[in-house]
């Protein structure tokens, strides 16, 4: 685990309507960072988004439908847990949770099954200064995103 990224796992209330799922709260202890932006992207099959890392903001983020293989990496370093690396599959058959993750911690995902619907909250609004982009497969961090499970 990468010292600053929180995984939160979910209760669902589930009846013959269907369910609901809170996700966020103001009063979660790793939404201190406050709220700034509210965004919704679809992704499809088989994509790779990768790598970005936000210079000032924090990031939560929830798969409503799909699968996706995310990845993070500490590009931190005073951080303890200095380019490690983690993954977790979110979505689809995997247990409800959010992920958090601190300015700093590069990340990034491959849809694994699709099209999946991601719904995430930064900090902070859109700005091009805070978010820094490097190519999928950077060999500073060295992560082979094709590997593992086959695009469904």
């Amino acid at each position: 685990m990468i010292e600053g990224v929180v995984i939160k796992e979910l209760v669902t209330h589930t009846d013959e309507r269907g369910f609901f799922r809170e996700i966020i709260r103001v009063t979660d202890g790793f939404f201190v960072g406050g709220f700034g932006q509210l965004s919704h992207s679809l992704v499809y099959p088989g994509v790779v988004k990768a790598w970005h890392v936000h210079r000032q903001q924090t990031q939560w983020t929830y798969v409503a439908c799909g699968l996706l293989k995310v990845a993070l990496h500490d590009g931190r370093p005073q951080s303890p847990t200095y380019r490690q690396t983690m993954e977790l599959l979110v979505g689809d058959n995997q247990p409800a949770r959010v992920y958090c993750f601190p300015p700093g911690v590069v990340h990034g995902y491959r849809c694994m099954g699709g099209p999946a619907h991601v719904i995430y909250v930064t900090s902070g609004v859109y700005d091009l200064y805070d978010e820094v982009r490097f190519p999928h497969d950077d060999p500073s961090i060295g992560y082979d995103w094709l590997k593992g499970q086959e695009v469904r």
